[in-house]
């Protein structure tokens, strides 16, 4: 039973840390999958969604858009690892638009797992 202990208490932490890690990286490749998503729709309709129609547009049409030739997506647009929404906006602050995740704990900043992650 002790040996048992001592593995988990060496074992475990070292598989949570790659846990948080595989989540950052999945947030990055679906940051990337909507990016191109985003480019594919300023190609048809000739610019971006604006923030009020959001990442929505890529599935459903604007309304009286005539160009719009999706969906650009084949699912809904996931939520991050974390269960939140992805933050868009356009015109951003940083490039055309920004698209980004607060990370872990949901707030604007922090480090590590908790880092903002970014399209810029």
């Amino acid at each position: 039973m002790v040996i048992i202990g001592l593995l988990a208490g060496y074992v475990g932490p070292r598989f949570f840390s790659q846990i948080g890690k595989s989540e950052v990286q999945t947030a990055r490749a679906q940051i990337n999958a909507l990016e191109k998503a985003l480019d594919q729709f300023r190609l048809d309709v000739g610019r971006y969604p604006m923030t009020e129609e959001g990442l929505a547009a890529l599935n459903t049409a604007p309304t009286g858009e005539r160009k719009w030739q999706g969906p650009y997506l084949r699912k809904a647009v996931p939520d991050d690892p974390w269960e939140k929404p992805y933050q868009y906006r356009s015109p951003g602050e940083h490039s055309e638009f920004d698209l980004f995740s607060f990370g872990k704990d949901g707030q604007p900043g922090g480090e590590g797992e908790a880092a903002d992650i970014v399209n810029w």
